[in-house]
């Protein structure tokens, strides 16, 4: 589905004045604290965030599923969908697959078709944590760190024909998540399961592009009840810094627990250069994917401080991170759950970027906390919404990307076309 332009022109119009008003007046503000709207405007624009095919349809839990109608069942719907969505947001430019969720039949008209709404994809998945219908050997207990041989070659060879399948669209980075690990002590050991976990990856890592980068991710819990392998960040690292110089650590804000300081984990991971990604969501006891920002909105603007402060680094090594939300969307439209997650990532940025750092640094080495919480809460406290909506205006987005999804009835739209029981592939 593609939206008419001049309709969000339109839609645009009927608030354009208020939010000039409003744009004004944070110019002026930002202004005497000569900080330059317009270099910050430029950065929003360019900032994107990958939307993953598996989030475009309505999630759920063991207990169920209820769907919302007109949801994606086709690779091509999706990419529609993600199209949809960087429409309204200018902030939706790239598309992430998991396979064998999503498995382009046709590559280059797939290709053709992402290009037609100015996407691009971004890294694959691999799923080594669900048995498929022709799949030979069980995963049920672990893949990579397998005690057999031969289940550990399948999981190595399906990542490579991921990596195959990612190469083929233009993709330049594989994502590996493992749900290995066990439910009972004394089941694994441990020594053993990460020395097999590290022999399978460098094998998949020698089996990529040379231009490829590979992200380890963690997770400290599920869906084993007493060990996973790869249980941390430090793990994560360990892995990555014995694979190579192209593989790095990837964080997903859910897959901590409770209270885990994670803005220190992304300062640490920068300085050493293995910072490859993120994956936002936001939870409240353990992975609930919920929509970014919606309950721990400061410690996302310090997650995002601390990226800045490392980005903006001119002695830091780290590469340019990739960004992916990755949540499920139970109760909500989908489609209004990543417009908002997108806006409120893009809030942190925002705000992060408004840091006083000399002032923050100076206050820092003058051992003044007081002063130090002063800055920090300065830049969180100012309402940087004007600012977002002025980058999406000039890159021909909507004012107000949700009210404009609702006023256009686009979830309406998609319940006509594809019907009010379609249920999306993937989870």
């Amino acid at each position: 589905m593609r939206l008419d332009q001049q309709k969000i022109n339109q839609v645009n119009d009927q608030t354009l004045s208020e939010h000039r008003e409003s744009f004004d007046h944070l110019s002026k503000v930002l202004g005497r604290k000569d900080v330059d709207a317009n270099s910050i405007i430029g950065k929003l624009k360019e900032f994107q965030v990958a939307i993953p095919s598996w989030a475009l349809g309505t999630g759920g839990t063991r207990f169920g599923r209820f769907s919302g109608g007109g949801e994606p069942g086709t690779l091509e719907d999706k990419i529609s969908d993600v199209g949809l969505l960087h429409q309204l947001s200018q902030s939706a430019g790239s598309i992430s697959l998991h396979i064998p969720w999503d498995i382009p039949e046709d590559v280059e008209a797939i290709k053709q078709l992402a290009d037609s709404y100015g996407l691009l994809f971004d890294a694959v998945n691999s799923n080594t944590f669900q048995d498929q219908p022709d799949q030979k050997l069980s995963y049920k207990f672990g893949s990579l760190c397998h005690v057999d041989k031969a289940v550990r070659q399948q999981a190595i060879d399906h990542n490579l024909e991921v990596v195959k399948y990612g190469e083929a669209l233009g993709s330049k980075s594989l994502t590996v998540w493992l749900a290995d690990g066990s439910s009972f002590p004394g089941q694994l050991n441990f020594k053993k399961a990460f020395q097999r976990t590290l022999e399978s990856l460098q094998a998949i890592y020698a089996g990529m592009p040379s231009d490829w980068k590979m992200f380890v991710e963690y997770k400290p819990y599920e869906p084993n009840f007493y060990s996973t392998v790869i249980q941390d960040w430090g793990s994560s690292h360990m892995l990555a810094d014995k694979l190579g110089e192209r593989a790095f650590s990837l964080v997903d804000l859910g897959h901590h627990l409770p209270n885990t300081n994670i803005e220190q984990i992304v300062a640490t991971l920068m300085m050493v250069g293995k910072l490859g990604g993120f994956h936002f969501n936001d939870s409240k006891y353990g992975d609930d994917d919920v929509t970014v920002g919606s309950l721990k909105p400061y410690q996302l603007f310090l997650i995002f401080n601390e990226l800045v402060d490392g980005m903006e680094d001119p002695t830091s090594n780290n590469p340019y991170p990739a960004w992916m939300i990755d949540a499920s969307h139970n109760l909500k439209d989908p489609l209004e759950d990543l417009l908002q997650s997108l806006e409120a990532i893009k809030i942190a940025y925002a705000q992060a970027m408004l840091v006083d750092r000399a002032a923050l640094e100076e206050a820092r080495e003058n051992n003044d906390p007081t002063l130090a919480q002063e800055i920090l809460q300065a830049a969180y406290r100012t309402d940087v919404r004007p600012l977002l909506a002025q980058a999406r205006l000039q890159a021909g987005g909507a004012l107000d990307p949700i009210g404009t999804f609702r006023r256009l009835n686009v979830r309406k739209e998609l319940i006509a076309a594809r019907g009010a029981k379609t249920v999306s592939t993937g989870l």
